[in-house]
C-alpha cells in the first residue's frame, strides 16, 4: 500500500488550473526531488501534500486514509513543511523553539533541542539571539529545527537552500540525508538545482505546466 497517493488530483485557483489530473504514489521512506520550470505547480503540489490547501478534484490518501479525514493537528504532526522563505516567530530564536511545545501544551525537551542544534552545527547560545541578528542561512536552519522538534514522518522542503551559500547548502543536504537514512524519514524536496536534485534521492519527479512529465529512478 502506498504511503502517500494522488489519484487524479487537480487544483484550480480561480480561472487557472494549476495542477492537472495528477496520479502518483510515494512509498514510506523515499527521498524524492521535485523539479520543473518556475510556475509549473511544484510548490502547489507540496501544499496539497501538507493539506495547506485543498485539492479541487480527485483523492489524496495518506497512510491508507483520506487526508481530509485526519484531524488537522494530527496530520500536521505527521507531515511537516518547511517553506522557501525562512519565517521566524516572535523576537528571539528561543521564541521559535518554544512555540511548537506551547501549541502542544508540552514542556520543552532540551535533550531533543540540543540534538537538533548539534545536527545543524549550531550552539545553544543561539537561543538568546534576536531573529533580526541572524543570517539567511541561520534563519533557515532554525526553521528546519523548529519543523523537526516533534519529528514528522514526512518532511516537505520547498527550495530551502535556494538563498544559501555552498557551505550551508551542503550542511542542510547532509542533515536531510541523515534524517532519511538514519531515521527512515520520507522526504519530498523541491529544488531548481540540477545536481541537488540527483544527490541522495532515490527518485525525481518533473512537473511541467501542472502535469507530471517524468519519473526518474536513481
Amino acid at each position: 500500500m502506498a504511503y502517500l497517493e494522488f489519484d487524479h488530483v487537480s487544483f484550480v485557483d480561480g480561472p487557472i488550473k494549476v495542477l492537472h489530473d495528477i496520479s502518483l504514489t510515494i512509498d514510506k521512506g523515499e527521498f524524492i526531488s521535485i523539479v520543473g520550470p518556475s510556475g509549473s505547480g511544484k510548490s502547489t503540489f507540496l501544499k496539497l501534500c501538507s493539506d495547506l490547501i485543498s485539492h479541487t478534484e480527485g483523492t489524496i490518501m495518506f497512510d491508507g486514509k483520506k487526508i481530509e479525514d485526519y484531524e488537522p493537528c494530527e496530520y500536521r504532526g505527521r507531515v511537516g513543511y518547511c517553506f522557501q522563505e525562512a519565517y521566524l516567530f516572535g523576537e528571539t530564536v528561543e521564541d521559535n523553539i518554544k512555540f511548537p511545545y506551547i501549541i502542544k501544551t508540552k514542556d520543552i525537551d532540551m535533550e531533543r533541542v540540543t540534538k537538533l542544534f548539534d545536527l545543524f552545527h549550531m550552539s545553544l547560545e543561539y537561543l538568546h539571539k534576536k531573529n533580526t541578528a541572524l543570517s539567511g542561512g541561520e534563519k533557515q536552519r532554525i526553521c528546519l529545527i523548529r519543523s523537526l522538534l516533534f519529528e514528522p514522518e514526512v518532511l516537505l522542503v520547498d527550495e530551502v537552500t535556494s538563498a544559501l551559500d555552498q557551505e550551508n547548502t551542503l550542511l542542510v543536504e547532509s542533515v536531510l540525508e541523515h534524517l532519511h537514512k538514519q531515521h527512515g524519514m520520507t522526504i519530498l524536496m523541491v529544488t531548481h538545482n540540477e545536481e541537488q536534485s540527483r544527490r541522495h534521492v532515490n527518485r525525481r519527479i518533473t512537473i511541467e505546466s501542472g502535469h507530471v512529465a517524468k519519473w526518474e529512478e536513481f
